[in-house]
């Protein structure tokens, strides 16, 4: 595979773009703003899939499936969130189709749906809707359900995984019998994407809370988890939204109390989508192609054979043939790529540019020697190790690409940091990029003219940030609290 495209720190755009392309993830469909997602870019997406899913049911959450079309009195319930997604909706108006005389088909005009539908942007009106038929007492409480599913929302600019018109993802919806109760669990979500992204995506994040005119479209509060692409724009990879008693009151979903009082059911709802998997290329990848932490990895170990004619073939598949059942009774996903359509090094290009963590090669003369090559995709080291101790050194190599995967990204994310002392240096640092601490005077005046002035947004207000008083980075007015600023995704 030829390795003359775009360079990272050329054209970032463009080298994304091409690795998300030649590794074979997805590619654009003929439907303007959607993607396919081809089978070793969903095998990526499916990875993460079963490791969220296993710790949504260990925190107690169950699966279910809800409706994709919304019928649109749904969404005039609650009028903060029909207005926050009013310009993304893709409507149903008709439900058949007829012959063209001219040829082709044309909407029938007689099918007509009484009540347009939506095609699901998000599920919070659905499924609230139908809440109300499960919930009478506290005895039904609390709810913990988690939906995957696909949704569409009509983007203009569209980006792989990043951006685009329809998206596969998971949304939980959660229903509790008081305040604490959905915070906590609001909290918790948090805490469980945050663990996710760091320990199986090797990427480091910021948790923190939204201010109000970045939240979720009818919450009372949001949290996320913000992480720092190599470019130095930031990246919302996970929501958790506390929506208080908005969908309860706008659905009337209502409960009776041990004490046999009425009242409104508290909600949460979140969300991780494939907009992970562009995090997950920009934040590890190079000039080489694309890089996968192992944990994440559908091929953790790539084993190539340098042979000449068939008995050479046969010599080396025979020597490797105990190798290969012992990493894959260790569990390590192994592919031998005995294929003779390709050279040996066609192929490790085509690995190294798929991202797969370790690659092995054997040929005659390693066999005299009793060795084998092991190279590490994240840092391209090579070395021969004796070839009984290959199946050791494989084990404790995957863990330590893992980690040192992640502590790169730390480090990265604290190298960017700034705290600026004036606007000058304020829109200096933002242009470097990275994740810039300011004060804000708590105004939404405020934040729309540092985006519009910079073209940066406040990602979040830390949670774990220490309270201090200060001046405004914009105005000079007083503060209590830094936020965090950064251009982003």
């Amino acid at each position: 595979m030829a390795k003359n495209f775009a360079k990272r720190s050329e054209n970032y755009s463009e080298w994304y773009n091409e690795i998300v392309k030649r590794a074979d993830l997805a590619e654009n469909s003929d439907v303007r703003g959607c993607m396919v997602i081809k089978p070793y870019g969903y095998a990526i997406w499916e990875r993460m899939k079963a490791q969220l899913d296993k710790m949504f049911k260990e925190t107690g959450h169950q699966n279910a499936y809800f409706p994709l079309f919304i019928p649109k009195s749904y969404l005039s319930k609650e009028a903060d969130h029909v207005e926050g997604f009013a310009k993304e909706c893709a409507v149903v108006t008709h439900y058949r189709l007829k012959n063209d005389p001219d040829g082709g088909v044309v909407v029938d005009p007689q099918a007509k749906l009484e009540e347009e539908l939506i095609v699901r942007p998000t599920s919070e009106t659905i499924i609230w809707n139908t809440y109300k038929k499960w919930i009478q007492s506290y005895r039904d409480l609390p709810i913990l359900v988690n939906q995957w599913a696909n949704v569409v929302r009509w983007e203009m600019r569209t980006r792989l995984f990043l951006r685009t018109a329809e998206f596969l993802w998971q949304e939980g919806h959660t229903a509790h019998a008081t305040k604490q109760e959905a915070v906590e669990e609001t909290e918790k979500m948090l805490d469980v994407y945050a663990e996710f992204v760091e320990k199986f995506m090797a990427v480091a994040v910021l948790k923190g809370r939204k201010t109000e005119s970045e939240r979720f479209a009818g919450a009372l509060d949001t949290y996320c988890i913000e992480a720092l692409m190599q470019d130095g724009k930031a990246l919302q990879a996970g929501t958790s939204h506390f929506l208080g008693q908005n969908f309860a009151k706008a659905f009337d979903v209502k409960f009776a109390s041990k004490e046999g009082k009425q009242d409104y059911v508290w909600a949460t709802s979140w969300g991780v989508s494939t907009r992970l998997m562009g995090a997950l290329i920009m934040s590890h990848s190079d000039d080489l192609g694309l890089v996968l932490p192992p944990e994440l990895a559908p091929i953790q170990v790539a084993i190539i054979p340098i042979y000449k004619g068939e008995e050479g073939l046969r010599t080396i598949s025979d020597a490797l043939s105990p190798l290969i059942k012992e990493l894959k009774e260790k569990n390590i996903r192994v592919k031998y790529d005995n294929r003779d359509t390709h050279k040996p090094g066609w192929k490790f290009s085509e690995y190294e540019f798929k991202g797969v963590p370790i690659r092995l090669a054997l040929g005659a003369r390693d066999l005299e020697n009793g060795t084998i090559e092991i190279t590490r995709r994240d840092t391209s080291e090579k070395k021969s190790v004796s070839f009984t101790a290959a199946v050791a050194e494989i084990e404790a190599l995957l863990p330590k690409i893992q980690e040192e995967l992640l502590q790169k990204s730390k480090e990265r994310m604290q190298k960017t940091v700034s705290h600026p002392e004036n606007f000058e240096a304020f829109k200096s640092a933002l242009d470097k990029g990275g994740f810039v601490y300011a004060h804000w005077d708590g105004s939404a005046e405020t934040e729309e003219q540092i985006k519009k002035q910079t073209k940066a947004t406040i990602r979040c207000i830390p949670l774990e940030q220490i309270k201090e008083q200060g001046a405004c980075i914009l105005t000079g007015k007083p503060s209590t609290q830094k936020v965090v600023f950064a251009k982003a995704y």
